[in-house]
């Protein structure tokens, strides 16, 4: 299963957000954006039990990070 998390990061902490994302497991790719939000991670895991507890472990308690969004991606 794989989400697309859209992410609110505190002013001046955005580079080293984006940095420990790419050292997070399941994490597949992570970038800074222009826009509402001010990173995007793409991520993996099995179910969707399993993803939430990555985003509620790994990514939401993340120093600097403020607000999330999760977007599954659906294959058409």
């Amino acid at each position: 299963m794989k989400a697309y998390v859209l992410i609110k990061i505190r002013p001046g902490e955005i580079k080293e957000v984006v940095r420990r994302l790419h050292e997070t497991p399941h994490i597949l790719e992570a970038n800074m954006t222009f826009g509402p939000y001010d990173a995007v991670a793409v991520i993996e895991a099995s179910d969707l039990g399993s993803l939430g507890t990555l985003i509620a472990s790994s990514i939401q308690p993340m120093p600097g990070v403020e607000q999330t969004l999760t977007c599954l991606a659906v294959e058409a």
